[in-house]
């Protein structure tokens, strides 16, 4: 049970009248654990009773039942509650070994859909460092949706359409090798499409040959589609590569062009509701009433824009998943744009618009300076991958020469470290990228998590993995308190991550319980021969199976020997 519903349930008995979700968004941890586990303020009583917060306090404290609490006891307008550490810590350990893999989870998602539109690359262009924020916060919000009993569902909108198809089809007629093409496909492909853009400078006739191809995919013609159709499986293999280390999967890869012929349906309907209006040849709604610019949604040459596709996407997300929410895990840059679409939606009727959420984030810099290689390139996350999994080699090699599947490890160890460095800063603050930093075992990193747990492990091991289902799980050593409370907070930890949409919550939080952890084991010895050793052990196990499922959340895998 988590501990902060005893203190509501206690709470709620004393006080009919107020809800227990009243009671319990009231409740404050203390800082100073010498005032308590939990405090409950009685000042937001004070106008109902018509009495003074000092007074109803010991009032509450005269009715309430005292049974689980080691003591309760009024401070002022406070009533601190100190839990009864021994039964509580037990209880809790109880509930974690019973059931580790749904310790942590509720109800608040009731099945519902989310839908979640996250990475989504451009084809024919190398993913990037800047593709990582996306991918990974879209899949832990995704994991951690899913705890509280949402049914996420991960779509990859592939940027898979446009004016640049045309201008690489030119590049590729023109200087283009098939062979090139197939031994290198997106490097060769990203070369052809910068040589592309050097020569149309002196040489504008290019950008009409240009929209002559992409006038050809757009109606179909066979060779522009089967190029089209050929540039975007060499990238999506490439792509799938990277999102197999990363151990991100999507449930669909709807990009734009799959929206093509669902856009005259949009613009039929904002007819069809009078809210086109025209504005120097161009067609708009007005958002006047929202403090928005008006939504282009159709340019004077008849060209639709990206809104419109977004607008049929949007729609005919809530028609095929009927969702409940729906997230954009899109840059910070991009606030204006989705504020438009939710305010166009909500002009053609739309209610449902309101569960459309942007999920933005800062940017990730290097030495304070938006990333690129020293050519004025792009860092590629696939390279970024593999120097975090090459410098996890060396620092296993070198703390655990004997370790067997070391590869495996350093891959589990490299990558989940570039995974939790991003998660574990809040999501709209941008952050400085340091590989050397990122990867280190030591400080507020992965490794430090991942390594805290597979310590735990090996006390296990080493106690010969015992059963510890039905083992009695009293603890009287006041140094476990900390670890056992950090556990008990597990569930309130991910409800938090959830309704914020952050997982920085989750990813602080393991650093919090592998330091917790780190500090008991400097303290108390574990394996001594004792009547309490088992209930110890229990406390390893738990500590053990919730920094797996937390590093689980994050999409972070937790190695069982580093």
């Amino acid at each position: 049970m988590e501990t902060k519903t005893q203190v509501v349930d206690a709470l709620a008995t004393v006080l009919p009248d107020i809800q227990k979700v009243d009671i319990e968004s009231k409740i404050e941890r203390p800082k100073d654990t010498t005032k308590g586990d939990y405090a409950f303020p009685a000042f937001f009583l004070a106008k109902q009773l018509h009495q003074a917060p000092q007074q109803i306090a010991q009032d509450l404290l005269a009715k309430i039942d005292q049974t689980g609490f080691e003591k309760i006891e009024v401070v002022g307008p406070y009533l601190n509650f100190f839990l009864d550490k021994v039964t509580v810590g037990a209880s809790i350990l109880d509930e974690i070994i019973s059931d580790p893999v749904n310790y942590g989870s509720s109800n608040v998602g009731e099945g519902g859909n989310v839908t979640i539109d996250m990475s989504s690359p451009n084809i024919a262009k190398p993913m990037s460092m800047g593709h990582l924020r996306s991918t990974v916060i879209g899949n832990a919000l995704a994991n951690i949706l899913k705890k509280v009993n949402y049914n996420p569902i991960k779509i990859n909108h592939l940027g898979d359409w446009g004016t640049q198809f045309g201008k690489l089809m030119t590049a590729y007629k023109m200087w283009g090798s098939e062979a090139e093409v197939k031994a290198d496909p997106i490097n060769t492909l990203q070369k052809y499409y910068v040589r592309f853009h050097q020569e149309a400078e002196t040489n504008p006739e290019l950008d009409e040959d240009a929209r002559a191809w992409f006038k050809k995919l757009e109606d179909g013609d066979p060779e522009a589609m089967h190029l089209w159709e050929w540039f975007r499986e060499e990238s999506l293999q490439l792509f799938m590569k990277i999102y197999d280390l990363l151990d991100v999967h999507f449930d669909s890869f709807n990009g734009e062009a799959f929206y093509n012929d669902k856009m005259d349906e949009v613009i039929e309907l904002l007819e069809s509701k009078h809210l086109l209006q025209e504005s120097k040849g161009a067609e708009i709604v007005d958002l006047e009433k929202y403090n928005l610019n008006p939504a282009l949604i159709k340019k004077s040459d008849g060209a639709t824009l990206y809104i419109t596709r977004d607008l049929a996407a949007a729609i005919y997300r809530q028609r095929t998943y009927n969702f409940v929410q729906s997230l954009y895990v899109v840059g910070n840059e991009q606030q204006n744009h989705f504020k438009q679409l939710k305010a166009v939606l909500k002009e053609m009727g739309y209610d449902w618009s309101d569960n459309i959420h942007h999920i933005p984030f800062g940017l990730i810099t290097e030495g304070g300076r938006k990333l690129s290689t020293r050519k004025g390139h792009i860092i590629l996350l696939e390279e970024v991958l593999d120097d975090a999994m090459q410098l996890a080699k060396k620092q296993i090699a070198e703390k655990n020469p004997t370790l067997a599947n070391a590869d495996k490890v350093a891959e589990q160890v490299g990558v989940g470290a570039v995974v939790f460095h991003d998660l574990k800063n809040e999501r709209l603050n941008s952050f400085d990228f340091d590989l050397e930093e990122v990867v280190r075992f030591e400080g507020e990193t992965g490794p430090y998590v991942q390594y805290a747990r597979a310590r735990s492990l090996s006390i296990l091991r080493k106690a010969g993995n015992p059963d510890l289902t039905n083992v009695d799980k009293k603890i009287s050593d006041p140094n476990a308190w900390e670890v056992i409370k950090a556990l008990g907070n597990y569930g309130d930890i991910v409800q938090k991550a959830a309704k914020d949409y952050e997982p920085s919550v989750i990813a602080k939080y393991t650093l919090q319980l592998a330091k917790d952890f780190n500090q008991y084991y400097a303290h108390s010895k574990i394996l001594v021969e004792d009547n309490e050793k088992l209930a110890r052990l229990a406390l390893v196990k738990a500590v053990s199976d919730v920094l797996e499922s937390g590093l689980a959340l994050l999409g972070v895998q937790a190695p069982n020997e580093m």
